[in-house]
């Protein structure tokens, strides 16, 4: 659902920016109060296997189309909304960036529809309730299923409200929300599956892993120590990011898609200076434009992009962690 620049104008594209801003200066705010230093590997892991996992796009039966997780609500359920939503930013930078995946100019955008409603809408209002009496592989998976699916529709929605404000004739609002709605009920279902099928994994392994467990932590004993569950999920990340993601579907995702069906076409025009400022940065920066090589068509360059970002993430975790201050040592008495 990565949204491209030429699907928002400048105006619009600010104030997703100023919105997006908001919610991560809130978020530092929150994370720096938490002080838990654990949650330092924690992001760079679940940030790597996030951007693993979007990389993997399934094909939806029946409709020429595709989907990919979003991730905010498995990081989340993870490490809470606060460090899962700045988790989701770091992800969603470099694949700008360094992949040119997403428009610089609707980066914003992107964080907003991507980010925000899976870390506080599926953490704060499903996620949190569904755990509020303890926490089952049953409930797990309800809350993960229902907020996977509920925080995509909103996500999708959100793009056609963009787009409307943006005035983009080529995309009329009442056709494509009538396609955009469908396509990505059926993507937010398969990510609920597949987030809870995670989720439960980290339960039964290391149950106070999960955000708001509560008792759950304390009432059974884990499978594995916290250490070995980060490096199963990191070997995971590595594997789905450097051989599954040769298997991906090549069919357009849920945005592209849809743009084809009411616009004819997945790539629209946009002129101004605003674009061409996003768009000779990106070109400077995209080291592996479109997770490929840009002098080689070779498969190894999906399998380079996909480690490589994983190990980019893990570094931008880190680095936010560490200048931030998140996590300070109490000083002794």
């Amino acid at each position: 659902m990565h949204m491209a620049d030429a699907l928002v104008v400048p105006a619009v594209a600010a104030t997703m920016y100023v919105a997006s801003t908001a919610a991560a200066g809130w978020s530092i705010k929150k994370v720096r109060l938490e002080n838990e230093p654990k949650k330092i590997p924690a992001m760079g892991v679940m940030g790597a296997f996030v951007f693993a996992a979007q990389m993997i796009n399934f094909t939806i039966p029946g409709t020429g189309s595709s989907g990919h997780l979003c991730g905010g609500m498995l990081l989340t359920a993870m490490l809470g909304p606060f460090a899962g939503f700045l988790t989701m930013i770091g992800i969603l930078l470099i694949q700008c960036l360094i992949f040119a995946d997403g428009g610089l100019l609707a980066l914003g955008c992107n964080i907003w529809n991507m980010a925000f409603y899976g870390c506080f809408v599926g953490g704060l209002l499903i996620w949190k309730p569904f755990m509020k009496n303890g926490m089952t592989k049953k409930k797990i998976t309800a809350a993960s299923i229902a907020a996977c699916v509920i925080t995509l529709q909103m996500g999708a929605f959100s793009v056609t409200l963009e787009t409307l404000a943006s005035g983009i004739t080529e995309l009329p609002f009442s056709v494509f929300v009538g396609v955009m709605q469908p396509i990505h009920l059926a993507i937010g279902l398969v990510e609920g599956l597949i987030t809870a099928a995670v989720l439960c994994f980290v339960y039964e392994a290391r149950p106070e892993m999960l955000w708001n467990a509560g008792e759950a932590s304390g009432e059974r004993e884990g499978r594995f120590s916290f250490k070995k569950t980060l490096v199963i999920l990191t070997v995971a990340s590595a594997f789905i990011a450097g051989v599954l993601s040769l298997f991906a579907s090549a069919l357009p995702d849920g945005l592209e898609w849809s743009m084809e069906r009411v616009a004819g076409t997945s790539e629209l025009a946009a002129a101004g200076g605003a674009y061409e400022a996003a768009e000779n940065i990106q070109s400077a920066t995209a080291l592996l434009p479109d997770y490929a090589f840009a002098f080689s068509d070779s498969a190894a360059g999906t399998t380079v992009s996909g480690l490589f970002g994983g190990v980019l993430v893990i570094a931008l975790c880190a680095a936010l962690c560490y200048g931030l201050k998140f996590f300070r040592k109490e000083k002794a008495r």
